[in-house]
């Protein structure tokens, strides 16, 4: 894996996207020669038009990214690859031709761009037949090796069998546990020298999955392994860099207090954020006007009671503020203001509200609330007081995922769909506390990008 920004990013995936821009560069270049000879003209040198190209690749490999070309299903998925790539190519291509149509002086080739796009489509998806599964192979997965053999070793090993995984595991070492789970691990005793088992097994990486680390700790094993060049973490740091969130279940206070992260050093990051959110939400707030309007009006000829509603939220530092939010359900929704999970199919869920909560429309409003400043466009979703009472009695560091700005979207939203249960909410804690330890300006334009993914394909919306 490549870390970019506090981001891990896949070798695999980062081939992909390599491979990715020259063929849209090229499908771009052909495009335009095939433009050019259909009108007769004399191909100028390709070094002219350049800039074009680049903004070509550029924007539709940001629509790829958006709508999941290189999630771990693409990667599994000729068919889901190519249903992506249909939908991220025709964005590419509609967002410049927007853009061209707007500012006609920067277009030089508007009128290629079709071409370019059923030459990038048939690139694109000729390279992923031609890769066939490679890029979720065995070739492509980094080698492990798993000190324990017990409960936390066996999450591990069902880890690595998830499709689109991208490590597997060459070896268990048994560390005197006193419930193995792992039959196939080799016993610690049985193995003369450690440093020397990891290399002949070409592991790249060890990773400490003891069930009871005091006393326990091969510590001169570890520094024999990390001297061979051999990386060796601890399974709190495994989990967290392969699934994108801090695992509950193995993390401790003191990994959370000495592992990297939750940097101070985020003024710069902090001010460019907020400048954007006040740009971005007052031209959210202009472009959406009516739209919200439509709605409202839709909401009110459908049932009794405001189009509008406020709802109490928790913020930043576990202060209260009001969200506004379009009304999706019956007025009598919540008796004596009780606030109540929303389920699968929810009858209180108006007819027009079902749509605009597929759509997010309902969201829209809250652009109101992140320019006033109490809320930003990425962070973890603010809950509702009652809520929050109760999870911090029942979730281990809940009261963390505070100390970053709520947001309208976040690392959650587009990870895991919407959470109405405990179980749900312990999930999504984990995608949260990842955001607020990792938090960078990359994270916030990746998931930006994402939620345009959830958006157009919806899931788990209620």
């Amino acid at each position: 894996m490549i870390r970019l920004f506090k981001h891990y990013v896949p070798n695999a995936v980062l081939l992909l996207g390599m491979l990715d821009i020259i063929l849209l560069l090229a499908a771009g270049e052909l495009g335009w020669l095939l433009r050019a000879h259909q009108l007769g003209m004399t191909p100028a040198p390709m070094g002219s038009r350049l800039p074009q190209l680049l903004a070509y690749a550029v924007t539709t490999q940001l629509a790829m990214v958006a709508v999941g070309v290189y999630g771990a299903d693409a990667l599994q998925s000729l068919r889901y690859a190519t249903a992506r790539l249909i939908v991220a190519t025709s964005l590419g291509v509609i967002g410049l031709s927007s853009l061209y149509f707007l500012l006609p002086s920067i277009s030089f080739w508007r009128s290629n761009l079709l071409y370019a796009m059923f030459a990038s489509l048939g690139l694109l998806v000729f390279l992923r037949i031609l890769l066939g599964k490679t890029l979720g192979s065995q070739a492509f997965k980094r080698r492990i090796v798993v000190l324990g053999a017990g409960a936390r070793a066996a999450r591990l090993k069902a880890l690595a069998q998830v499709p689109g995984a991208g490590f597997a595991v060459v070896g268990y070492v048994a560390m005197s546990e006193a419930n193995r789970a792992i039959p196939e691990a080799i016993a610690r005793d049985a193995i003369y020298n450690l440093a020397d088992h990891v290399v002949l097994l070409n592991a790249s990486e060890v990773v400490l999955a003891l069930e009871e680390r005091r006393n326990a700790l091969p510590l001169k094993d570890l520094l024999r392994i990390k001297t061979t060049g051999v990386h060796v973490n601890e399974i709190s740091t495994f989990l967290e860099r392969e699934t994108g969130r801090v695992d509950l279940d193995s993390v401790n206070p003191s990994w959370l207090i000495f592992s990297d992260g939750f940097s101070s050093g985020r003024m710069f990051s902090s001010a460019f954020k907020r400048l954007f959110d006040i740009a971005a939400s007052t031209l959210l707030l202009l472009l959406s006007a009516p739209l919200v309007l439509l709605t409202a009006i839709l909401i009110k000829l459908e049932s009794k009671g405001p189009a509008f509603y406020r709802q109490r939220r928790v913020g930043l530092y576990g202060q209260g503020f009001d969200v506004i939010k379009l009304r999706s359900m019956r007025e009598d929704a919540e008796v004596a203001g009780q606030a109540v999970w929303a389920e699968k199919n929810d009858p209180r869920i108006t007819r027009v509200g079902r749509v605009i909560r597929l759509l997010r429309i309902d969201e829209l409003p809250q652009c109101w609330t992140v320019l006033k400043g109490e809320m930003s466009f990425v962070g973890p979703r603010p809950e509702r007081p009652q809520f929050v009472e109760d999870l911090e009695q029942k979730l281990p560091y809940y009261a963390e995922r505070h100390m970053v700005k709520p947001g309208i979207t976040g690392w959650a939203q587009i990870n895991y769909p919407y959470g109405a249960s405990i179980e749900d909410s312990r999930q999504k804690l984990e995608y949260d506390l990842f955001y607020a330890k990792n938090y960078s300006p990359f994270l916030d334009l990746l998931i930006l990008l994402q939620t345009l993914r959830v958006v157009l394909f919806p899931e788990g919306a209620r």
